[in-house]
């Protein structure tokens, strides 16, 4: 498993953290780095800003959270300067017990339970809710695009297109909406019936050159996506 931080393409890139394998992604800018995802915990997020302040030479100053999951959401809280970006009605649900479910996750898994709750109490925190999709200016790069994609694997799903630049590819940070390292995981909080269609629309959205960066696992093509597509349809009964 990945440890260290590779280049997805230039300017972007991505770690794999032990434990569960999930994916945070960072795209390089003139005045910051944008965080894609921040990992289960405040002291493993720490580290990885560490890390990323050497390899860019600029700190974290935004984060997009591709969907609440604690392994994905709660190292936020090493970050409290830092502009928060999720889909719509993510602050919403974090306020409605959100918070405090995301810190029992991460106490059923073994994590400290106090440790989780601070990091889940701060997610309190202003939200910039993308409603459909939103670019990010110059702060960013190469530029980012934040597409939203309701419910699908969580109830509010997230993605990230850096688009291609000089002949490098377009990458699309997918969340867990994309698993390539375990078959992807439908919990109690997923709209399986809706995640084929959201694979189409992520599809549209990187096009098919672009590298997909799955949640967990390795980084994939578009045609790994499509039969990922057409496995979850046939497991769910959703239309092909």
């Amino acid at each position: 498993m990945e440890t260290s931080w590779e280049e997805v393409a230039p300017g972007v890139l991505r770690v794999r953290l032990p434990g569960w394998d999930e994916t945070v992604g960072a795209v390089a800018g003139p005045d910051g780095v944008l965080l894609i995802d921040a990992g289960p915990s405040r002291a493993v997020a720490e580290g990885l800003a560490a890390r990323l302040g050497a390899l860019l030479g600029a700190p974290v100053t935004r984060v997009a959270i591709t969907h609440p999951h604690f392994d994905h959401i709660l190292g936020l809280a090493a970050f409290p300067g830092a502009e928060a970006y999720g889909a719509a009605g993510l602050g919403a649900f974090l306020a409605d017990g959100g918070r405090e479910a995301l810190a029992a996750d991460a106490a059923r898994y073994g994590a400290d339970e106090r440790a989780a709750a601070a990091d889940a109490a701060a997610l309190t925190r202003d939200w910039h809710e993308v409603d459909g999709r939103l670019a990010l200016g110059p702060g960013a790069g190469r530029g980012a695009v934040l597409a939203d994609f309701g419910a699908a694997h969580s109830p509010h799903d997230l993605a990230v297109l850096v688009p291609g630049d000089g002949g490098a590819p377009p990458v699309v940070f997918c969340g867990d909406l994309v698993e390539e390292s375990g078959e992807p995981q439908a919990g109690p909080d997923a709209d399986p019936a809706r995640w084929p269609a959201a694979l189409d629309r992520l599809l549209a959205l990187g096009g098919p050159d672009a590298r997909y960066v799955p949640g967990h696992g390795a980084v994939v093509d578009a045609a790994f996506v499509v039969a990922q597509r057409e496995a979850l349809a046939r497991r769910f009964g959703a239309a092909p």
